[in-house]
């Protein structure tokens, strides 16, 4: 989650200067692999649907800057069988809800070739996408509840790009390269960066992870795909932003795709490259580089996404192209539930070097507090506070047990989600072995430190260089944050949202290293106690469409404001048109508009709403009656035309396409 509290909680109660690169020669291809790449639609409802990340009560979609996408790799151990899917996809988080959903698609498709062991599901975090997509309430209320057509594009389109990749199994190989990146992020909690130990600190002099790690996907000698991590918030576009976005990680594989690698989205991209851009430990990490939303490198949010993305780019392009290690030896994964409730911490794990545990899940006074950085919280309300009695919330306070509050000190309590089941305690776990480097799978956000200390001590575990050790946050479900023990003393917004209480980290130390030690020994582990489903998994207050009508003496399709005879390239083309909800048809894999050049007599389609250059958005003008206005910024010379694809519902719930077209005009 961003730095944008859980208001909702309180109603339960290489342009870029710094690029550097680093790594050793390639060796040749080895094809010691098999490789397989795929990606799929997964943007929701483009209207009335709340959004996911800041928790803001009417930051309802009204339509699409960029479509959102999975994109996946699977990976084939040709001497021992072992396999891994990896999935990487432009959501806030991956919530247990959609981990089970996509795993019984999987399954029911393919057997037991893919499992809770094998695949490992990952959000880009972006906070413009649809929300409504987890069965714990906490994640749900400022959305009005679970939203199944949400959930259903996320998952139809998570399995769609897993099926693509399997597909596309071929010999090949991959590398490993890395490069640094210094000016994309920033962090956005010094105060409690300085809080932790002079060793730790030393690691990051700038206060920022700067790693950018590239793994580099060959088919029979031919570049197909490429992951590329790096740790920073996708949240360049602030909580007043209605539009569907992938942010600075979406605009960024967009940007490498579409144009450096001709991808055509709405055409057959069987062969074509998929580039993914995932986080880590991003946990304090801000795009935001001037500490306020939207601000810094410039004071335009959309223009902050764009150069955010591209200085990613950048460094990834400089990994993927510089020298690289080749990835050689076996595939392989451990995976399991933890009931991050209870843990019993050894002393080996903790900083005062005395046992300690975990308790079930509370949401601090601080989470509601919010910060400046990337979206402000109740003003009144300050970070760091660690008064349970704190007196502006007793009207709102929701009981919390002696016990638990002393076991989750020194935070101040705001409601005990887990107890209300409104954030899970029971969370999945999961280490994977891609040959000598290794994901560390959390489903939560860690910030720098705490991501370095759970890297050191699985990379002990395994006796391998920390290097080959990465996290991989926001990973098959979503419990917020994980902060160090000493972070977590001060209590500002990541601490306050560290749900287990001081000793997260610890125990996530301690767990991860029974998963390695398990790896490298080869021993099984069983997946252990499947968290339970609420209670109020599916419920939702958010109501649906009735129907649609045309305004008086209008008809859908038509023009409402046409565009200008003639435009300039760089000037904006708007034309806005009779339209119906955008729920009636998500048009996923498809398009809400096309952007049309004669070319040779022949109308083509040049540009979509998934493209940068457009955006496509829906108001409400009456009760029943709606438009469209679509708008691209003219890119070349030529002869033009906007066409708009809707959907109407008629009373007796008949959906009914149509579509709509503007005049010709020319762009010189």
């Amino acid at each position: 989650m961003t730095r944008r509290p859980f208001v909702a909680l309180v109603v339960l109660g290489v342009v870029a200067a710094g690029v550097t690169v680093a790594g050793q020669a390639a060796a040749v291809d080895a094809e010691e692999y098999l490789v397989g790449r795929g990606i799929s639609d997964i943007t929701g409802p483009a209207a009335e649907n709340g959004m996911m990340g800041y928790s803001k009560f009417g930051q309802n979609t009204s339509g699409i800057q960029q479509r959102l996408r999975a994109r996946a790799f699977v990976m084939v151990d040709r001497a021992s069988g072992e396999r891994v899917a990896y999935v990487n996809a432009d959501l806030q988080s991956i919530f247990q809800a959609q981990h089970d959903a996509v795993l019984a698609k999987l399954q029911a498709k393919y057997g037991g070739l893919y499992n809770e062991r094998n695949v490992l599901l990952n959000a880009t975090h972006t906070h413009s996408g649809p929300g409504g997509q987890s069965h714990n309430l906490a994640y749900n209320l400022s959305i009005l509840g679970f939203q199944k057509q949400a959930f259903d594009a996320t998952v139809d389109g998570i399995v769609e790009a897993v099926v693509k990749a399997n597909d596309d199994l071929k010999p090949g190989s991959i590398s490993l390269g890395r490069s640094q990146l210094t000016n994309a992020s920033v962090n956005r909690s010094r105060v409690a960066f300085d809080a932790n130990p002079a060793p730790d600190k030393a690691a990051f002099p700038q206060a920022i992870d700067p790693a950018v790690t590239v793994l580099r996907f060959q088919q029979n000698g031919q570049d197909v795909g490429a992951i590329n991590w790096f740790a920073t918030h996708p949240t360049s576009i602030t909580n007043e932003n209605t539009l569907i976005s992938p942010d600075n990680k979406g605009y960024a594989a967009y940007r490498w795709e579409h144009d450096g690698k001709g991808v055509r989205y709405l055409d057959d991209n069987r062969n074509g490259f998929v580039a993914a851009f995932p986080n880590t430990n991003a946990g304090d990490m801000s795009p935001n580089l001037n500490l306020r939303p939207g601000s810094g490198p410039t004071e335009d949010p959309v223009e902050n996404d764009r150069i955010i993305g591209q200085r990613q780019v950048d460094a990834a392009e400089q990994a993927y192209s510089g020298p690289r290690a080749t990835i050689t030896g076996g595939i392989d994964a451990r995976m399991r539930y933890v009931d991050m409730s209870s843990v019993q911490v050894d002393p080996r794990y903790t900083p005062d070097g005395q046992p300690h545990r975990t308790c079930t899940g509370v949401v601090g006074v601080s989470t509601l507090a919010g910060s400046v950085e990337d979206g402000p919280g109740i003003a009144i309300i300050p970070e760091g506070v660690t008064n349970p009695f704190f007196e502006l919330l007793k009207p709102f306070k929701v009981d919390v047990p002696p016990w638990l509050i002393s076991c989750q000190s020194p935070k101040a309590p705001a409601v005990p989600t887990g107890m209300l089941q409104a954030t899970p305690d029971i969370v999945p776990i999961q280490l994977v072995k891609l040959g000598q480097f290794h994901l560390v799978a959390v489903p939560g956000e860690l910030t720098i430190v705490a991501g370095l200390r759970l890297r050191r001590t699985v990379a002990q575990e395994l006796n391998v260089p920390l290097d080959n050790v990465l996290i991989q946050g926001y990973a098959n479900a979503y419990s917020q944050y994980v902060t160090t023990p000493e972070e977590y003393q001060l209590q500002q917004y990541e601490g306050g949202s560290t749900l287990f209480g001081k000793y997260t980290l610890p125990a996530y130390q301690q767990e991860f290293a029974g998963l390695a030690k398990a790896l490298k020994t080869g021993v099984q582990v069983p997946a252990g106690t499947h968290p339970p489903t609420p209670a109020t998994a599916e419920l939702n207050l958010q109501t649906g469409v009735v129907f649609d009508s045309p305004p008086p003496f209008k008809s859908f399709g038509q023009v409402l404001t046409d565009a200008a005879p003639a435009y300039q390239v760089n000037q904006t083309v708007t034309v806005s048109f009779v339209t119906g909800h955008p729920k009636n048809d998500l048009h996923r894999n498809g398009t809400f508009l096309e952007v049309q050049k004669l070319t040779s007599g022949q109308w083509q389609r040049v540009a979509d709403d998934g493209d940068w250059g457009t955006t496509y958005r829906w108001e409400r003008t009456g009760p029943a009656d709606s438009k469209a206005t679509i708008t691209w910024k003219a890119d070349a010379p030529g002869t033009y035309r906007i066409v708009h694809h809707g959907d109407s519902k008629a009373v007796n719930g008949t959906i009914t396409p149509f579509t709509g077209t503007s005049r010709t005009f020319s762009v010189s």
